[in-house]
């Protein structure tokens, strides 16, 4: 008899829009019907229905005991690195007889960098330019931000990425919420730096509220400078590179090949200012839609645990 393979379960952050939130189950529902062989499920850790807790339940209806979690998500801040895995071993607390592996965050990855580069050139309407055209393109590609330094970090890496053997005068970093620069800095670096054409590239997988706000911000910015050039792009979306990824990502966890990296972690490594978070107990999210009675099962808070 052949062992079923583990279903896919993936974990999203939420958002308070609701646009973005239904993107998520979209997306979720989408990679059910490109997988009919697989069980499919998607749940958030905070702010959106459904919470990760009744995504599990709705698999172990039915049948799964075993699953691989991937992470929505393009970098490996605080939530990749300890609320979902503090949520699944509360799942697992929950749920007798489950087993779980967990997946790594999904970028920087070079199908994600070549749909960043569409949304780039979206933006700037070059279907009919040269790709010689990009020397006074300046790109500021904006993050989430996080106070994990290790994730900030990851933005500049796909960043600097996104910059080489594209032809681009430079790609240059900025952040929406929690870390420096934020965006009318970026921009304000960008000019200094001598930019003659700017694009802003919100490196989100899905529209949300914040996204929304580094669009505000740069509309913000470009009506006080109406000298320069500024265009805003678009979010990654739905794409098939989108699809193809999380599945890769899948493979990696059911197959055991995480490369994970634990060389910057604040949670492993003392980095400076950051000292007081090595070895931090890590507690899943409150979601208010969980209740943690799914069918009858009970309740219990998370243990302590870590993505790493």
């Amino acid at each position: 008899m052949t062992t079923p393979q583990p279903a896919l379960l993936i974990a999203g952050h939420g958002t308070r829009d609701e646009a973005g939130a239904e993107a998520f189950r979209d997306f979720v529902r989408e990679l059910g019907r490109r997988n009919p062989e697989l069980p499919v499920a998607g749940g958030f850790i905070e702010l959106s229905p459904p919470p990760l807790g009744e995504a599990v339940a709705e698999l172990v209806e039915r049948g799964v005991r075993r699953f691989a979690a991937v992470p929505l998500m393009l970098v490996s801040a605080g939530h990749a690195k300890g609320d979902i895995p503090a949520a699944l071993a509360r799942e697992k607390e929950r749920h007798a007889g489950i087993s779980y592996t967990y997946g790594r965050p999904l970028g920087p990855h070079p199908a994600l960098l070549s749909v960043l580069e569409r949304r780039l050139d979206e933006a700037l309407g070059s279907a009919e330019r040269s790709p010689g055209d990009r020397s006074d393109v300046t790109v500021l590609l904006v993050g989430r931000g996080s106070t994990d330094p290790d994730a900030n970090a990851e933005v500049y890496k796909a960043a600097r990425l996104l910059w080489e053997g594209r032809g681009y005068a430079g790609v240059e970093t900025a952040f929406v919420s929690l870390a420096a620069p934020d965006v009318p800095s970026g921009l304000d670096r960008c000019v200094k730096l001598g930019a003659g054409r700017i694009v802003v590239l919100p490196y989100f997988l899905f529209t949300g509220i914040l996204p929304e706000r580094v669009r505000q911000q740069t509309e913000g910015w470009a009506a006080a400078h109406p000298e320069v050039e500024v265009h805003s792009a678009d979010v990654i979306g739905p794409e098939p590179e989108l699809l193809d990824l999380v599945m890769e990502r899948y493979r990696e966890a059911v197959a055991g090949d995480l490369r994970m990296n634990c060389d910057s972690c604040v949670y492993r490594i003392a980095l400076p200012g950051f000292e007081d978070k090595v070895g931090l107990p890590q507690q899943p999210h409150f979601h208010p839609d969980d209740d943690g009675h799914h069918h009858h099962h009970g309740h219990h808070h998370g243990a302590p645990s870590h993505a790493h």
